[in-house]
């Protein structure tokens, strides 16, 4: 029995699916303010000064706080169904469908919102660890359930699959986010590139 741990933005697609996400569902005064306050943001995180979980935490606080949580996840299987397909490296959905023919438990493992990643992954028949909305009366707080994900990988994957249970991992990644999670297979692709 074999793993397959995949990354999803700039890993499987071909840009982050999180900003697209929020740039088709913000209000056009969601998009006003971030315009000012996500731009140092990512200047501060080209500069190594914050970290792409926080500028996560941050955008999520912007973009999602007050929204009803249904509005959210209908928006997330629109985007899903319509955005996403699109969007898949051609070299890694056979990738994925060459571990998918062999049997093997294929994994997505995401810092973005499963409001989108929830439908694309059943759709191709893929399990997934990814971040969750927190919400409170239908209402999304602007925060996540749980931690944040993405600097957390290795303990979430840790959490929900016995790995010595498999033969065999296989990892996918493009960030530092992910080296951590790479560290854990026998056969490690970063950037495309099988490293040892």
């Amino acid at each position: 029995m074999q793993l397959a741990l995949f990354d999803f933005d700039h890993t499987l697609t071909t840009r982050d699916t999180y900003a697209g996400f929020l740039r088709r569902i913000a209000t056009p005064e969601q998009l006003a303010r971030a315009k000012w306050n996500v731009a140092p943001w990512l200047l501060a995180y080209r500069a190594r000064l914050m970290s792409a979980a926080s500028i996560r935490a941050r955008v999520t606080r912007i973009g999602f706080g007050g929204r009803r949580l249904d509005d959210v996840y209908d928006a997330g299987a629109r985007y899903a169904a319509q955005v996403l397909p699109g969007l898949i490296r051609p070299e890694m959905r056979h990738a994925l469908k060459t571990h998918l023919q062999r049997g093997d438990t294929v994994v997505v493992v995401s810092a973005s919102l499963d409001a989108y990643l929830q439908p694309w992954c059943r759709a191709e028949g893929l399990e997934l660890i990814c971040n969750r909305l927190e919400s409170r009366a239908g209402l999304c707080t602007g925060r996540y359930d749980i931690a944040d994900c993405g600097p957390r990988k290795v303990e979430r994957i840790q959490a929900q699959y016995d790995l010595t249970a498999f033969d065999r991992i296989h990892a996918y990644g493009d960030s530092a986010e992910d080296k951590p999670m790479l560290a854990l297979a026998h056969a490690r692709w970063y950037r495309g590139r099988r490293v040892s």
